[in-house]
């Protein structure tokens, strides 16, 4: 009786296991899902693990050093970064660089954001729709645009080379105007701001208006309105992109190696490249742990932010459009204000640019000093560029290496996207899809200079099956593609989670395959946002520098190695001539990606 009792119930779990399973085999989704952790667990989770172990173990070439076999656990690398006679010079002070510079810029950029978002979303500024789009613009040019375009301007004889156009004018330019800490915090201050506007912007557009007009009723104050009803209402946004923004700074390499590294103003992401660059691997893979920790507490603050953000309910609903401040006398003012912005954010920069690439002389404004050979010349008077960009074959290979390089990594990763949308939302076990929900999340946390370290101490030598990767495109795709996972997921997951089951269950029950059912159904019903996914990472990947400068070798430059060579060679001209290539092609992609959507400018970039 008892044996009977108890091998009932176990017979019949396991005809229910059995049945789940039978029924998990029938859907793709579960395959499809498993596989897909399986690949990201080697191209996200590996590489991250595996630079956090070179930093507690013996390196190559450091055995004599730390007194033990390659290969063997130490804490050497650890206490040489933190609590040696170099580690001031290794972590503390860029640690301090970092910190300092992101903590301001934050501070800047916020308040002028915040000043900004208000004037297009809540007032009556003369030409503000053509405001709103205007003042999203820097966000897409790459950050070392501005980079250069001050080097062109301010550039001193501190390091060699050409003079700044200043000092071509006879204008002594100190040290601390251009190089370290001032023009690194301008410039991404200057980046940064749109992404201040787009988020407190969104917050400022969903407000509910019932609030400020009871409080109005009851004949408060301007600044009664303003500082206890709507900043508390902001605040979440605010303090949101103030947190996205110092995440980001944390990662920033480009502007800190061309305005910083020139006075030995080092930050986490330049001290980093440089103990890469002097075969520190040890010490690198400390730094990189440090900005990760750093990237991932700044995010999770965020994330929790933000899900207390969801919880806030204003009253009323819905509520009603908010109320439109009129000006008034400081009209005027203000839009002198947004232009001014515009001019030192946009024009300027961008004709800085294109007049140092037809100029011979920096800053000599005369007739015969200007020339386009620098674009389609012949036989330049320099040592190893000797004809414009145009026309040497350096600069195709590195376009076709950016075209079909960064283009691959984009198509592989919004294809990946896709199925990722597709797994979690079809699987039929909850843990895969969180799983994998998580892990295509994961390189958003981890800034870009740290996950190329990752990269280069995964695949520099052989692992297992795979052979070393270092200085072939392979690396620089897959990393690509796997940085750029969390945007083509997202984008994925969103789709999939619009389109119901029924027009793939319609085409299951007349006999189509799986594979059929993708390419004919799925995917074209998709098509936008597959587009997107691929788009987005495709423009981001031009525009990039964080991945290529660690990962790429001269035989596999793109388009931004190949400008910052000639950074270094002090061929300023033909390298802003690149840069302004490579913004025009990011600017123009970012207009297609609002024509394919059928969105404004500023109302794409929100999501």
């Amino acid at each position: 009786m008892n044996t009977a009792t108890i091998s009932y119930p176990k017979a019949q779990w396991w005809q229910q296991v059995r049945r789940k399973i039978a029924i998990a085999k029938q859907e793709p989704a579960n395959l499809i899902g498993i596989l897909l952790l399986v690949l990201f667990a080697y191209l996200i989770v590996a590489p991250v693990i595996s630079i956090l172990t070179d930093s507690a173990i013996v390196q190559a070439g450091d055995s004599a050093r730390v007194h033990s076999a390659e290969g063997a656990f130490t804490g050497y690398y650890i206490k040489r970064a933190m609590t040696s006679r170099m580690s001031e010079l290794l972590l503390w002070k860029p640690l301090l660089h970092t910190m300092l510079l992101s903590v301001t810029t934050v501070l800047i950029s916020v308040a002028l954001g915040v000043l900004l978002a208000w004037l297009v979303n809540r007032t009556n500024l003369k030409g503000k729709k053509w405001f709103a789009t205007a003042l999203i613009i820097p966000f897409m040019l790459p950050t070392w645009t501005f980079a250069l375009a001050w080097n062109t301007i301010f550039k001193n004889r501190t390091i060699g080379g050409q003079p700044g156009w200043f000092e071509a004018l006879g204008i002594q330019v100190p040290d601390h105007i251009a190089y370290g800490f001032f023009p690194i915090v301008v410039i991404l201050s200057i980046h940064y701001v749109p992404l201040v506007i787009l988020i407190v912007g969104n917050a400022l557009k969903r407000l509910d208006g019932q609030m400020e007009e009871c409080a109005r009723i009851l004949k408060a104050s301007r600044r009664t309105i303003a500082f206890k009803i709507i900043l508390p209402l902001v605040r979440p946004a605010i303090l949101s992109s103030a947190l996205l923004i110092f995440a980001d700074c944390i990662g920033e390499f480009a502007v800190p190696y061309i305005l910083g590294l020139p006075v030995h103003y080092d930050t986490l992401a330049t001290g980093l490249y440089r103990s890469i660059d002097s075969r520190q691997t040890g010490v690198a893979a400390v730094l990189a742990g440090v900005i990760m920790l750093i990237g991932v507490i700044t995010l999770l603050i965020d994330t929790r932010m933000m899900r207390e953000a969801r919880r806030f309910v204003t009253v009323g609903g819905k509520g009603q459009t908010a109320h439109q401040h009129r000006l008034g006398k400081l009209q005027g003012p203000m839009v002198t204000f947004v232009v001014i912005f515009l001019l030192f954010s946009v024009a300027i920069p961008l004709l800085t640019l294109f007049l140092s690439t037809v100029m011979i002389l920096p800053g000599r404004f005369t007739a015969d000093n200007f020339t386009f050979d620098y674009w389609v010349g012949h036989n330049l008077d320099t040592i190893a560029l000797h004809n414009g960009i145009l026309l040497t074959p350096e600069f195709w290979h590195a376009a076709w290496n950016t075209l079909w390089i960064v283009g691959s990594a984009s198509v592989c990763a919004g294809v990946l996207g896709l199925l990722v949308g597709y797994a979690v939302m079809r699987t039929s076990f909850p843990l895969v899809g969180q799983t994998l929900r998580q892990i295509t999340f994961l390189p958003y946390l981890v800034p870009g200079i740290a996950f190329a370290a990752a990269y280069l101490s995964l695949f520099a030598a052989p692992t297992g099956p795979i052979p070393a990767l270092y200085g072939t495109p392979a690396i620089l795709i897959l990393a690509l593609m796997a940085e750029k996972m969390p945007f083509a997921s997202r984008s994925g997951i969103a789709a999939m989670t619009q389109l119901g089951k029924e027009p793939e269950e319609a085409a299951r029950i007349a006999g189509a395959g799986w594979m059929t059912r993708i390419t004919r159904i799925i995917t074209p019903i998709q098509a936008g946002p597959l587009t997107t996914s691929i788009l987005l990472p495709f423009i981001s990947g031009i525009k990039g520098v964080s991945l290529f400068i660690i990962l790429a070798i001269p035989a596999t430059d793109v388009l931004t190695t190949y400008s910052l060579r000639l950074i270094d060679y002090n061929y300023d001209q033909a390298a802003n001539a690149v840069v302004l290539m490579i913004a025009v092609i990011a600017l123009g992609g970012t207009l297609l990606i609002q024509k394919i959507s059928g969105t404004g400018l500023s109302q794409g970039l929100e999501s």
